[in-house]
């Protein structure tokens, strides 16, 4: 038998690899995280960013606060932090200060011990919001019912 009579090889799949035989890149899934990658952040761990709200500024609507979290990603899941589900309570008081309270998809989460001082600076980027305090809670526990449609649907979760 030639070589050309006989049949190609199938290829075989390498999940290391893409398509084009090239290293595939990391897909990161927070169903699957292990502990131990990152210790557990403490329940009531508390960020703070801001100033106080000058009395000549008008408050920031909880619409403007809302679309500036949706600028937050965690880095391992390509959908915003607000949408994901994170954000448990978001309250402004009179004088402009901003208290969230928000959890993150597992304790060990590897950006634990930094997402809630980024939610913190990204609520008091907006104009019209003063001090900012966010803090971690993990009661109750986070968990994929949480998600907007659109996150669903960005995660291939139906």
């Amino acid at each position: 038998m030639s070589n050309e009579d006989r049949k190609p090889e199938r290829p075989v799949f390498d999940p290391a690899l893409d398509m084009e035989g090239m290293p595939a890149a990391p897909h990161y899934n927070p169903y699957l995280w292990a502990g131990g990658m990152s210790p557990e952040a403490e329940e009531g761990t508390t960020a703070y960013a801001g100033e106080p709200k000058p009395a000549d500024v008008p408050l920031a609507t909880e619409d403007q606060l809302v679309e500036a979290l949706r600028e937050v990603f965690d880095p391992e899941i390509p959908v915003n932090i607000y949408d994901l589900g994170l954000i448990y309570d978001l309250k402004i008081q009179e004088n402009g200060d901003v208290n969230i309270t928000m959890t993150l998809t597992a304790p060990a989460c590897p950006v634990a011990g930094q997402m809630p001082g980024e939610v913190a600076q990204k609520a008091a980027s907006v104009k019209g919001a003063g001090e900012v305090t966010v803090v971690l809670t993990w009661d109750p526990p986070w968990d994929k019912d949480r998600m907007s449609e659109d996150a669903r649907l960005a995660l291939g979760i139906f």
